[in-house]
């Protein structure tokens, strides 16, 4: 069973940054593909980005690329969201997700961090 706790969230002004953290503890955390998912009010819950469990791949949502960083230390079990450019419609509750090997059969979420971006 996998724990995964996210930290880092918070209110930041548009155009502002913020860097998420999500710690994992009771697997093997380099096993795990790592991706930050987000979910606004009314909304439904999507992706933001992934990095493979190799560390060699990253993916990033249309609506993030290029302003948002997706990182990973194995070292500290802990992967990373560095957020720049931060715009209003960033405003969501942000979710940490484990998936071994990145096959989709055993995944973990995490309890999630707010992240509020004022205009």
């Amino acid at each position: 069973q996998v724990q995964l706790v996210e930290s880092g969230g918070g209110l930041v002004q548009a155009g502002g940054s913020l860097r998420l953290s999500c710690a994992a503890s009771g697997g093997t955390f380099s096993t795990y593909s790592m991706r930050w998912f987000r979910q606004a009010p009314g909304k439904e819950r999507e992706f933001v980005a992934i990095i493979a469990w190799s560390g060699y791949s990253t993916r990033y949502s249309d609506s993030v690329k290029g302003r948002f960083t997706i990182s990973r230390d194995n070292a500290k079990n802990t992967v990373y969201l560095q957020m720049n450019s931060l715009k209003p419609e960033d405003t969501a509750v942000y979710y940490c997700h484990a998936d071994r090997y990145g096959l989709g059969s055993t995944t973990y979420w995490g309890q999630g961090t707010q992240v509020t971006v004022s205009s």
